[in-house]
């Protein structure tokens, strides 16, 4: 039975892997990110009952009107992935600008914030749904001159514990670290070393189905892609 999945981030990397993928099995996808050109192509590409939007998750009045659309026309998501995220670039962390700094923080955190503020009650009305947080290897370990991105994973690693604790029976909230994926985030950080790991559509041909089998028995749980 098809699946309806929420993705934020959908513009490119991981997300719009994850989208490709999840369509080509035959579920359904309602995703966000913040390029119109980007999503134009998506809606274009993967017409209703997919449905694609340009919001800002760090802007919260934006969720709010997503969500309010979406689960109208909707069921409540089956799986929703927070995926959207930011990196500030090589630095140390007294020259990390405060706005990048504060830019990082509202998408990798306040954003993933506002999508749950927004569409869990729904999820919880229906009484089942999986909530998936993206970490990081930064969530769970550390790095010189990424401090900013890994105090949000380290965050989201703790408040996806605490969301998995309010939840009631039948849901479930986890953490995921998608492994070491060369995306332009990646790129960033590596530089050409990025070349040695998996492109996101190779990587989402083992994640879409893992994440298709989280179920309530997931939850609290610290989750890993593995190849």
């Amino acid at each position: 039975m098809p699946k309806t999945i929420l993705i934020t981030g959908v513009s490119r990397g991981l997300g719009r892997a994850l989208t490709e993928e999840f369509i080509r099995l035959g579920h359904i996808v309602i995703g966000c990110g913040r390029s119109e050109k980007e999503i134009a192509q998506l809606q274009k590409q993967f017409p209703a009952p997919n449905d694609f939007s340009v919001v800002h998750v760090a802007d919260d009045s934006q969720v709010a009107a997503w969500a309010k659309r979406i689960l109208a026309s909707h069921a409540a998501p089956d799986l929703l992935l927070n995926n959207a995220a930011l990196i500030n670039r090589n630095a140390p962390l007294w020259e990390v600008p405060a706005q990048e700094f504060s830019d990082v923080i509202d998408v990798n955190i306040k954003g993933v914030a506002n999508v749950i503020r927004h569409f869990a009650p729904a999820m919880i009305q229906q009484g089942r749904g999986v909530i998936v947080n993206f970490s990081s290897g930064w969530g769970r370990s550390t790095d010189a001159e990424v401090a900013p991105y890994c105090a949000t994973k380290w965050a989201i690693e703790g408040l996806t514990q605490s969301l998995a604790q309010e939840l009631p029976p039948g849901m479930a909230a986890a953490s995921l670290n998608p492994g070491i994926i060369n995306t332009a985030m990646l790129q960033s950080c590596f530089a050409s070393g990025a070349t040695n790991y998996p492109a996101p559509r190779e990587w989402a041909k083992t994640a879409a189905p893992f994440l298709l089998k989280t179920n309530s028995s997931d939850n609290g749980k610290q989750l890993t892609v593995r190849g």
